[in-house]
């Protein structure tokens, strides 16, 4: 899950002669640039979520010195992607990921330029308790509804990625394009088959934006003294790391929403033995949760495997 976007300022006027477009298409293509680049972390993510593991578990030690047995990390199994699809495998869901980012990127600029963030009330050291706390619920909405249509808007895309990378599993090529993915999609599943899992990703992201704006505004009011040289810097690094706490609270539903995305979809990922036909979202966290994997895919490093190290003679 994304890390909320904190409350941004008015942006400049554009200088005269209307010269904003090249900057714009520079970011756009960075940030296509930077996700092409962070996307094997991504799929290799995703392989880990659904629960695929073509490697054996290794020996090694936790910080106690005892013997335990590790799952592979990113790089062996990123290398493992190699060995089979070469390089350019890595990169496989990579087209439609970045048409659904590009599409998300639109629909919150449009929804900063139909309600304009300088017509928002910001936060002020000035104000009172009941009139801060009444600003920042106000803001929180109004970032709340742009994460939600941009979500809603750009999840059929993701559906598409997520489903082009599980294919790995099963060396399928039902997806192999994002035309005829979108057809197939409506033909086999309907309109809903675009947004299975999209209400676990937008319940994460509601409780995720909230806490964190709600949890630093009250550390910011209570905890941190404004006559403190630093408290700007302070209150600053507090958001960041209360986002980090925060996803990691609401990462099973990050989980459940990709795993609902590629669920009983006639890919070998979303079907026995890698889980079951789910009837809903909910079904799909009470497996998990009965499982003790409602964290799985949540770190890359230092995986420990899930069964008991009695099994494995790892003497």
């Amino acid at each position: 899950m994304a890390a909320a976007e904190s409350p941004l300022p008015p942006a400049a006027p554009a200088p005269p002669g209307g010269a904003a477009g090249p900057p714009k298409a520079l970011l756009a293509a960075l940030a296509a640039g930077l996700a092409a680049a962070g996307h094997p972390l991504l799929y290799v993510k995703l392989l880990v979520q659904v629960g695929h593991e073509p490697l054996p578990p290794t020996v090694g030690r936790n910080v106690l010195g005892r013997k335990v047995l590790y799952l592979p990390g990113f790089f062996t199994y990123a290398r493992h992607i190699v060995e089979v699809d070469g390089k350019r495998g890595l990169f496989r869901g990579l087209t439609p990921r970045l048409i659904s980012s590009t599409l998300s990127t639109i629909t919150r600029g449009s929804v900063k330029k139909a309600f304009p963030l300088e017509d928002m009330e910001h936060v002020s050291n000035k104000d009172d308790v009941k009139t801060s706390l009444r600003k920042v619920v106000k803001e929180t909405s109004h970032e709340m509804m742009m994460q939600c249509m941009s979500r809603v808007v750009s999840h059929p895309l993701h559906v598409i990625s997520m489903r082009c990378m599980v294919q790995f599993i099963g060396r399928e090529v039902k997806y192999s394009g994002v035309f005829s993915a979108i057809g197939r999609i409506l033909k086999e599943e309907g309109i809903l088959g675009f947004f299975v899992g999209l209400v676990p990703h937008i319940l994460g992201d509601f409780i995720f934006l909230w806490c964190c704006n709600l949890l630093a505004h009250f550390i910011s009011t209570y905890a941190v003294d404004d006559n403190f040289s630093q408290a700007s810097v302070i209150r600053s690094y507090t958001k960041f790391v209360i986002g980090i706490a925060v996803s990691m609270l609401t990462y099973p539903f990050l989980l459940v929403g990709d795993l609902m995305a590629v669920n009983n979809c006639g890919l070998r990922a979303g079907l026995p033995p890698y889980a079951p036909a789910f009837t809903s979202w909910i079904h799909c966290w009470r497996h998990l949760s009965a499982q003790g994997q409602l964290f799985r895919g949540s770190s890359l490093l230092f995986r420990r495997a899930p069964i008991p190290a009695a099994r494995f003679p790892i003497d």
